[in-house]
């Protein structure tokens, strides 16, 4: 069962996830630190960007490493977030705008967008 709140975000029950999804919650844009590029067995590039060529926002490794390093796995200018795609979800994409990201799906025939 899905329950929406009144911003149309999802608040999903436990049990009905198929994919976790990282995204950045703030301007600014995507980045990894140093930490998260060696818990992901990646070559620092003194930046945090270079890693978009190598892995998926779906990356279980990727995943994981957010969840496990917490506000540690951001970049310079980043707020990493691990997400939930609800198993009902028939189409999903990843929205930007100004770094901010979000997932908008559609969920049960409806559009909702996830943070």
């Amino acid at each position: 069962m899905l329950i929406y709140n009144q911003q149309i975000n999802l608040l999903p029950m436990k049990g009905e996830f198929i994919m976790k999804a990282v995204i950045n919650t703030c301007y600014g844009g995507f980045s990894l630190s140093e930490e998260a590029y060696k818990f992901l067995g990646l070559e620092w590039d003194g930046y945090g960007y270079r890693y978009q060529e190598r892995i998926e926002r779906t990356d279980s490794k990727l995943v994981e490493c957010v969840e496990t390093l917490g506000h540690k796995a951001n970049g310079r200018f980043a707020s990493l977030k691990v997400v939930e795609i609800p198993d009902n979800t028939t189409d999903w994409r990843m929205t930007e705008y100004d770094g901010t990201e979000f997932i908008t799906a559609v969920v049960d025939g409806k559009m909702a967008d996830i943070y």
